[in-house]
């Protein structure tokens, strides 16, 4: 753990859901809930140190897209001085319900996959369902939320994604929920195609953003 971490734990206690980052063992069991082997656009809310960001972006695919959204100003400049020679990755620092608004400016259609460690538990309940809807409309068809948690309370509140699962995973301090909630395939093809940017005139470079 490092001591940017500890300290941010102390000082926003309520913002950062464990004391410690996710062990090796959590962020493969993870990243391993993601198909990498086409060109793939995720979002992650909440990255802090970049732990899970860092196996994302190993595994992906040189045309895929990494958006993170981090609210905490340190961590945030920690993952733009991380990710600074990526051009896959963006950093935005924001809120996760800014997602749809960051998609349509690079000319992104929708995400293949949204990750999210934010402990949802603190969260209101109507900014909770509103975070959820947007993140439901910004999955492509087939697209999955997958989300770690200490608690499993977000499944009963997760009502607009048609196919959840969890698992309890005990490799990790504090053992942690993984459930991946899934969007609706689309009825016209066959499984999930990838949510590849459009062409766009005067995109925005790739790299690091604020956007708060």
């Amino acid at each position: 753990m490092s001591v940017l971490f500890f300290k941010r734990f102390l000082q926003r206690p309520f913002q950062i859901a464990s004391i410690i980052p996710s062990s090796k063992a959590l962020v493969e069991r993870v990243a391993s809930k993601m198909d990498f082997s086409q060109p793939r656009v995720i979002a992650e809310y909440g990255p802090g140190e970049g732990v899970h960001s860092r196996e994302i972006a190993r595994r992906m695919s040189p045309d895929s897209h990494l958006l993170l959204f981090e609210l905490d100003a340190a961590f945030s400049r920690a993952l733009e001085r991380q990710f600074a020679g990526d051009a896959r990755v963006h950093v935005i620092h924001g809120d996760a319900a800014s997602l749809p608004y960051e998609l349509k400016r690079r000319g992104i259609a929708c995400c293949d996959y949204i990750l999210s460690g934010i402990p949802f538990s603190i969260l209101k309940i109507d900014k909770k369902r509103a975070l959820l809807r947007k993140t439901h409309d910004a999955l492509a068809p087939g697209g999955s939320f997958i989300i770690y948690q200490v608690t499993n309370e977000l499944k009963q509140h997760a009502t607009l994604f048609e196919h959840a699962e969890s698992e309890y995973f005990l490799q990790n301090i504090p053992p942690m929920f993984i459930t991946v909630f899934q969007r609706a395939p689309s009825l016209h093809g066959r499984g999930r195609r990838a949510a590849q940017p459009r062409k766009v005139s005067g995109l925005v470079r790739v790299g690091a953003d604020r956007s708060a």
